[in-house]
């Protein structure tokens, strides 16, 4: 018969904080320009979408920003508002998307690159009024208040990247 050493409340917790040692080689690569970066790719549906948010929100507590901080649910609804509109907009049958976080301890901002295949479809210069009745057309409306920057590259050979970046000292001051 087993029986158990320790109680579910003596269980050890992992931290999403960062620790020092670790605050210090992240800084470190900052200062040399080597930025930690992820780089994903997803199916074109909205579970590609919704996968695209969820590794957003763990590595970001992998940098030190819980899930539940404002940085992390910023980042979090802008993957998925881009993430969304690739889907949507973006979507070329056999084709996925791509994900591409970095983040830049030094300027204290995380950017979002989203690509797709489809270079016909750019998004506008400045986001779209919805319509009030309307139940779409808001993402990028939320993207423009809560990125300090955002706009789209054209992709070679094809395709386009829409990027955002967010600044982590304005997000946890709102």
């Amino acid at each position: 018969m087993l029986t158990a050493t320790t109680t579910p409340g003596d269980e050890p917790r992992r931290s999403t904080a960062i620790l020092v040692p670790e605050a210090v080689a992240l800084a470190a690569k900052a200062e040399s320009g080597e930025l930690p970066v992820i780089a994903e790719r997803f199916v074109s549906s909205p579970r590609g979408a919704q996968l695209a948010r969820r590794l957003a929100v763990r590595h970001m507590a992998e940098w030190g920003y819980p899930a539940a901080s404002d940085a992390s649910c910023t980042v979090a609804l802008v993957v998925g508002e881009l993430a969304a509109n690739a889907v949507r907009h973006g979507r070329v049958p056999g084709r996925d998307f791509g994900l591409r976080l970095a983040l830049d301890l030094t300027a204290g901002v995380v950017r979002i690159e989203v690509a797709d295949a489809a270079s016909a479809k750019r998004p506008p210069a400045a986001p779209p009024l919805p319509r009030p009745d309307g139940e779409t057309g808001r993402g990028l409306l939320l993207v423009d208040v809560l990125a300090m920057r955002w706009g789209s590259d054209p992709r070679h050979p094809v395709g386009k990247t829409v990027w955002a970046e967010i600044s982590l000292e304005e997000s946890t001051h709102r």
